[in-house]
């Protein structure tokens, strides 16, 4: 075996295939969503408080850059959600080709595209 072969370790030129894009979005969006508990947390416990809390709560949600947090928070659930029922159906034995896992993860990035629009819409 050779031992001075070159080695490209700078990350950005290497092409990602889009099933790993969409398992590092999966990962990256269950870690948001970790952090966000506490912003959601705090507006459930808020709200239901009082209804000063209440009051408190709808006024904050009311602020753009507040509905730019939730739209960003729904677009997590959303992906994560999109992603989790592509994993429990490759749990299931579908899509185990390297085709099949390309097909499920641009299914999975369209549809999650489609949905945090919507969420925007609804939101917004």
């Amino acid at each position: 075996m050779k031992n001075n072969r070159p080695v490209n370790l700078d990350l950005m030129t290497m092409r990602y295939p889009v099933s790993a894009i969409a398992s590092l979005l999966h990962r990256i969006t269950g870690m948001a969503l970790f952090v966000a508990i506490g912003f959601m947390l705090w507006a459930l416990s808020a709200s239901l408080d009082s209804p000063e809390g209440f009051a408190l709560v709808q006024s904050v949600l009311t602020h753009p850059l507040a509905k730019l947090i939730a739209w960003g928070i729904a677009s997590f659930v959303v992906y994560h959600l999109f992603a989790g029922i592509k994993h429990l159906l490759m749990d299931a034995g579908n899509f185990e080709t390297i085709e099949g896992g390309a097909l499920a993860s641009q299914a999975v990035l369209g549809a999650s595209l489609v949905g945090i629009i919507l969420v925007g819409v609804w939101i917004w």
